[in-house]
């Protein structure tokens, strides 16, 4: 049975010409038949594997079950997979939404988030996943280093046999886990890109591994592959969805606003990698809100949002939440009818971008500006390689707490808002840019933990109830890998909070001379140097001392500053 979708009758101008001429031009079947021109005629056949590969997979499902048996037989009961954006957020929102326990994700180069789950799993207990497409990705790479010499420590030669690949055929973590004698090498599809990589090896191989039944997960997900080639767009539940979507952006309303029952929170974390990697580009973008706290008048929305409800089996209480809101905006409401059913939104909404980045005249395969900050950042971390310290940064203001960081010109023009030199003034000189239209990301290089999360979510909501506007949270890099490219590539909407911090104590990387936090502060300078490139209205605010206390103490002057 297939999961619900319904529109409210809040429509885009044009929604019902759009929708015959879809249907009249066979924009599914020329997808289905692998036209680039339905996009830009650039090479968008190469990157359409993910149309078949539900079914697909589903012939390559026994290998997939042998190594979850196998895993269970060694007493090998946690699962820790190092991956970033593609290679990890499926099978994250599959673990949270199915309830798995004894499962965790390392996307974060941050020490002390880094060290926090080495501490939590026994390697003699623990079969860990390296998850990267090209196999050169550097957060996997560093990460592999530290894992694999942590379980050495405990395992010794047998280090091997708690360690699995997932990568594309001939990579560099392909040679490496030949080498080092992993259990198992599992193989992408070079034609599949990494965020519609879901149903692939990339989730279906940690899915195995915590004992999903990964046969029923991708039968489920073939019955919206098969609804999904259905000429008639009205008739189609994921070309359907993919042109409301595109049609709203073209006409404003290009912050997708993801609200979500309990049961499938962690999805809007998948979908924000989805849209925003594949639609942020030559000034464009479906800007994704996730975990937005809900505002108090729903009357307060601006006309740039449309809002994505995700409701899990039968939930009055939200339902009702939803309908209120749907009196006052466009909201598309996606009923998933169990936990196994997410198979089929991870589909639906893979088909869905693809006809979205068709609207908007767009390659939804490629994210150039994910690239840029990845070349800065390995600038500087050569750079350090190379003389054992990051280039020196001047901050254009500093007091006992907090050193602040802006392009030259910005500072300048922050300095004249603000009229008085302290670190509030120019908080509130900077937030005081947002306009209409607009929204504000908040961007933290600091552990991902439940305070932190807790203090961002205080802030945006302080934002939203002052000015309306969307509010984003990401953590770096794990952001890096999935709004960014949105963030940098997208229209020029964005007023940016970076937010760094020392780290009280560091980890080494095994065979490099750069430690994990250097990594951090270069990804969170090369983050903000695209970001400057772009022309955007960046402030970076570096803390002093302990980070965690630091950040409480920013929010609340924020807050009052707002």
């Amino acid at each position: 049975m297939l999961n619900t979708l319904k529109l409210n009758r809040k429509m885009p101008k044009g929604w019902r010409s759009a929708i015959g001429r879809a249907t009249r031009d066979n924009l599914v079947g020329r997808i289905w038949k692998r036209d680039p021109s339905v996009w830009t005629d650039s090479g968008e056949q190469n990157w359409l594997g993910w149309l078949d590969l539900a079914e697909w997979q589903a012939k390559r499902v026994d290998a997939l079950e042998e190594l979850g048996y196998g895993a269970e037989a060694d007493g090998l009961d946690n699962v820790v997979l190092l991956g970033m954006g593609g290679s990890s957020l499926a099978p994250e929102v599959i673990a949270s939404t199915l309830s798995v326990s004894g499962f965790a994700i390392v996307d974060s180069t941050d020490p002390a988030q880094v060290r926090s789950i080495a501490e939590r799993f026994d390697p003699a207990e623990t079969l860990y996943f390296v998850s990267s497409k090209s196999g050169s990705t550097l957060e996997p790479d560093i990460l592999r280093r530290y894992f694999y010499e942590l379980a050495g420590d405990v395992l010794g030669r047998r280090a091997g046999d708690h360690f699995v690949a997932v990568t594309d055929p001939g990579s560099d973590l392909e040679a490496i886990a030949s080498r080092d004698g992993y259990r198992e090498i599992f193989y992408g599809l070079p034609s599949v890109g990494g965020r519609f990589s879901a149903l692939s090896a990339f989730g279906m191989a940690p899915a195995a591994a915590v004992g999903i039944d990964v046969a029923d997960f991708l039968k489920r997900a073939r019955l919206m592959a098969k609804a999904s080639k259905k000429r008639d767009v009205e008739q189609n539940p994921a070309a359907l969805l993919g042109l409301y979507l595109g049609l709203w952006a073209e006409q404003g309303r290009n912050k997708v606003t993801v609200l979500a029952s309990d049961g499938l929170r962690s999805l809007g974390a998948w979908l924000e990698q989805l849209l925003a990697e594949s639609t942020g580009k030559q000034g464009k973008a479906i800007v994704p809100v996730d975990l937005e706290p809900l505002a108090d008048d729903l009357g307060a929305y601006g006309d740039d949002r449309v809002f994505v409800a995700l409701e899990l089996g039968d939930d009055p209480d939200f339902r009702a939440r939803v309908d209120a809101l749907s009196k006052k905006q466009p909201v598309v409401h996606v009923g998933c009818l169990t936990p196994s059913d997410l198979a089929q939104e991870f589909y639906r909404w893979e088909f869905a971008t693809a006809v979205a980045g068709a609207v908007m005249g767009i390659n939804p395969f490629d994210q150039p500006d994910v690239q840029a900050s990845k070349t800065v950042t390995k600038e500087l971390t050569n750079g350090y390689e190379e003389t054992g310290a990051l280039a020196q940064e001047q901050p254009f203001y500093e007091d006992d707490h907090v050193r602040l960081f802006a392009p030259a010109r910005y500072a300048v023009e922050l300095a004249r808002a603000a009229r008085k030199e302290s670190a509030a003034a120019y908080l509130k000189a900077h937030f005081a840019r947002l306009g209409a239209g607009d929204y504000a990301a908040l961007l933290a290089y600091l552990e991902m933990n439940e305070a932190n999360v807790a203090q961002l979510q205080d802030l945006r909501e302080r934002i939203l109830s002052k000015s309306g506007v969307a509010t984003c949270v990401g953590f770096g890099p794990r952001f890096l890998h999935s709004t960014g490219q949105a963030y940098k590539g997208g229209p020029n909407s964005g007023v940016f909070l970076q937010i760094t911090g020392d780290a009280p104590q560091d980890l080494a990387v095994p065979g490099k001379r750069y430690t994990f936090g250097v990594v951090k502060s270069a990804q969170a300078r090369g983050d903000f140097q695209v970001l400057v490139d772009r022309g955007r209205r960046a402030l970076r605010v570096h803390l002093l001392g302990d980070p965690d206390a630091g950040l409480k103490r920013l929010v609340g002057l924020a807050k009052k500053a707002i």
